[in-house]
């Protein structure tokens, strides 16, 4: 198993848990206004509507979860049994079971599922409403039963277990350092499994017994991603900069850090920014009594401040803004030091690395973002959970693909849950394994990184017209882009030879060879350590009709100028694609063992292996 694949199954587990929370999330910030509000220490205390807390805490809130999972697994039937299942657990434990519901409820579920397909074609005409509610029923009592006498006093005793680790962590000022898991997996989309799937539960049963919890604030606290986005917005180049205005917006005001995240990922070292921002806030908040009453979802400001008790306000609001401040100055520190601008940027004037890419990782995937579509009725776009950054990214597409003509219904959902009568799947290049996984292959899927790059829509709008043409997209980069054991005269032959596979393979047109030996007479395409980079203009866009590259091994070398170059990498970048293209490569070729494989690469494989552009 690759490393794509396992992180789709994690990710896939993650998203199983996090879809028993998610539905249920505005009962749960509910719960948290009138506990803000109305508990003894709120705002606006109410001993008569205080009574509400706790039985919505106790019943309702775990029997909803109960039915959303059993409803997962088995639809009405499976909610039901899943509430009845999982009242038995409420019942005979002394502590908040939400996790009960999210055990005993699809394991309910299943259980009658099972059931129900096995008596499939076996009862007699005018009795199957009476076999399906008496197997409901029975089945519920025994699971109800086995939870209340078996199942509730285990869990109480795991929960209370988890819940002494919670309270030893934050005694002994250790509950920082969960940071340093919580940002690297939120980039990895496993944020909604993280909070709602192992943070809320155990701090709706913190805020239970001490009136609020800081484990809803360890992952939800968006106010650390604000501050990365600010920071490239400020200290950043080309796209990054342009763009990330609009996300410090949408993420402040908004709450959707699935705009954050391809800033994160296109320079990774910056997950430092909000790592930093996460442990001040969680050390202020654990040191000096802060918390809030319920998960804030999405991690908006807003939301932020509505799960924010009377009590905390000032705590909360030094612990917000200082993780802002933090991850903004060591995310624009990182930013700061690491600008060293390639050699082609710099001469292009600029040192943008764009943010955009819409190649798919693997092979699969990108077989599934060609060949052709009949017509276009429906289009899904698919994220997480189905409710944020797709959401968002529907308003977008939706306008573009009107400005191109195009109407078709567009609707937003869960990656697990995409119909499989859609026509195109659009989602996250993190989450493409994982809708490959649910379509089965069974229509295109296309990929976006940056939500807030208007030019990545553009893209899907062209892509999606490419796929009604019949006429399929060229690759990147693949085996056909590959020659070895070349040999030249002079470089002339050699940037040659590099234009005929860039030509051939319909990236440019016939005009981009003169362009590939302009540039080299303007400025050598040699950069080093035996490779050369030939590639067009500034000017070249009119040229260039799709982005790709290709590689030329030269066993023996070509001379350029009073050096010799061994391997040949010829590149046509489409827009800011060209620098992007031009900075990956020479990020893999800094490499020496890089270097040295590809000079002894004896098989494409191996080169596409080294050569991984994804």
């Amino acid at each position: 198993m690759n490393t794509k694949q396992l992180q789709a199954k994690v990710q896939k587990f993650g998203a199983t848990l996090s879809a028993m929370v998610m539905p249920n999330i505005g009962v749960f910030i509910g719960w948290g206004i009138l506990t803000a509000l109305f508990i003894p220490t709120g705002w606006y205390p109410n001993e008569y509507l205080n009574e509400l807390v706790g039985p919505i805490l106790k019943y309702l809130l775990p029997a909803l979860i109960g039915y959303t999972a059993g409803y997962n697994v088995h639809q009405r039937r499976g909610g039901v049994i899943g509430a009845f299942a999982t009242m038995g657990m409420v019942i005979g434990s002394e502590v908040t079971m939400l996790v009960g519901g999210m055990i005993m409820g699809p394991l309910a579920a299943w259980i009658l599922k099972k059931f129900d397909k096995a008596m499939e074609g076996k009862v007699k005409t005018g009795l199957e409403m009476l076999v399906d509610n008496f197997a409901l029923g029975l089945i519920g009592v025994l699971l109800c039963v086995l939870g209340y006498a078996v199942a509730a006093p285990m869990m109480t005793a795991i929960q209370n277990v988890l819940a002494s680790g919670v309270n030893f962590m934050t005694d002994h000022n250790l509950l920082p350092l969960t940071a340093l898991f919580v940002q690297p997996a939120q980039v990895l989309f496993l944020n909604n499994a993280i909070n709602h799937g192992i943070l809320v539960p155990l701090g709706v049963q913190q805020a239970a017994e001490a009136g609020q919890s800081v484990l809803f604030l360890i992952e939800a606290n968006g106010a650390y991603w604000v501050g990365l986005v600010a920071a490239f917005a400020v200290f950043g180049s080309g796209v990054a900069k342009k763009s990330a205005p609009g996300a410090v917006i949408i993420q402040f005001f908004g709450g959707i850090a699935e705009t954050c995240f391809p800033y994160c990922l296109m320079m990774p070292q910056t997950i430092l920014g909000p790592i930093a921002g996460n442990i001040f806030s969680i050390f202020v908040l654990t040191n000096f009594g802060g918390g809030a009453v319920g998960p804030p979802s999405p991690g908006s400001v807003f939301a932020f401040y509505m799960m924010t008790p009377k009590s905390c306000m000032l705590v909360n609001s030094i612990a917000y803004f200082g993780s802002l401040a933090v991850s903004f100055v060591v995310t624009g520190f990182i930013i700061k030091l690491s600008d060293r601008p390639q050699p082609e940027a710099a001469l292009e004037g600029t040192t943008a690395k764009s943010a955009s890419s819409g190649n798919v990782s693997k092979q699969a995937l990108a077989d599934m973002a060609s060949g052709s579509i009949k017509e276009l009725n429906k289009v899904i776009f698919a994220c997480d959970a189905g409710m944020g950054s797709s959401a968002m990214g529907v308003s977008i597409l939706r306008s573009r693909l009107q400005k191109a003509g195009m109407s078709p219904a567009i609707s937003h959902v869960a990656v697990a849950e995409i119909p499989l009568d859609a026509d195109v799947v659009v989602t996250n290049e993190n989450l493409a394994q994982r809708a490959l996984d649910t379509t089965k292959g069974k229509m295109p899927i296309l990929t976006i990184q940056n939500f807030m790059d208007q030019k990545e829509y553009d893209r899907i709008v062209a892509q999606i017209k490419e796929l009604l043409s019949g006429e399929a997209p060229i690759p990147l980069f693949d085996e056909k882009n590959i020659v070895l054991n070349a040999s030249f005269a002079n470089k002339k032959e050699a940037i040659s030879a590099c234009a005929d596979l860039l030509i051939g393979r319909g990236y440019a047109d016939e005009s981009y060879r003169q362009d590939m030996f302009d540039r080299d007479a303007d400025v050598s395409v040699y950069i080093g350590n035996g490779v050369a980079l030939p590639h067009g203009l500034a000017s070249s866009k009119q040229s260039i009709k799709t982005s790709g590259i290709c590689f030329v091994q030269v066993p023996k070398g070509v001379k350029f100028g009073d050096e010799t170059a061994y391997l040949l990498v010829g590149v046509a970048g489409k827009g800011e694609e060209h620098v992007e293209l031009l900075g990956k490569i020479a990020t893999i070729l800094c490499d020496e063992k890089n270097l040295s494989a590809l000079r002894k690469a004896a098989s494409e494989k191996e080169v596409l292996k080294i050569l991984d552009l994804s």
